[in-house]
Order: C-alpha cells, then structure tokens, then sequence
C-alpha cells in the first residue's frame, strides 16, 4: 500500500492515523524502534496541519515506541 502524505512507517511498517478526528489534547501511541525517524515524520505533519505535538519516548504494553499528544 502506498504512503498518503500524511501517514508515518518510522519503522517501515505502515502507520494511519485518523488526524480529522484528532482534537486538541488527545494522544496517541506509535509503537516504534526508531523514534527519531517518527519524530521526524511528526515534524512534517505539524507543517501540513498547522498543529503542534509534543512527544515522549516511552514503553507501554512492552513496546518501545512515541507516546504523541496534539498541543495545538
């Protein structure tokens, strides 16, 4: 399947989120190796959308990946 613009694959594995219904607030969890890479897709989404993320590096349900919360 092939990347629409505004989906991650930090770790080569395709990853959609439903950003029309993302509120102000909500997080989301991408369980991933490389965080930096998903740091950087993030980045180029807050350009598309005009929004901000704040993010954190950490482990939940023993996976390593980018806990992600929309700040604005």
């Amino acid at each position: 399947m092939a990347l629409k613009i505004d989906d991650l694959d930090p770790d080569g594995v395709l990853i959609t989120i439903n950003w029309e219904t993302m509120d102000v607030g909500w997080s989301f969890f991408i369980p991933c190796l490389d965080v930096e890479k998903a740091q950087l897709q993030l980045k180029e989404v807050e350009k598309l959308k005009n929004w901000k993320f704040k993010t954190q590096t950490c482990v939940e349900n023993k996976k390593l990946g980018l806990r992600v919360w929309r700040t604005m």
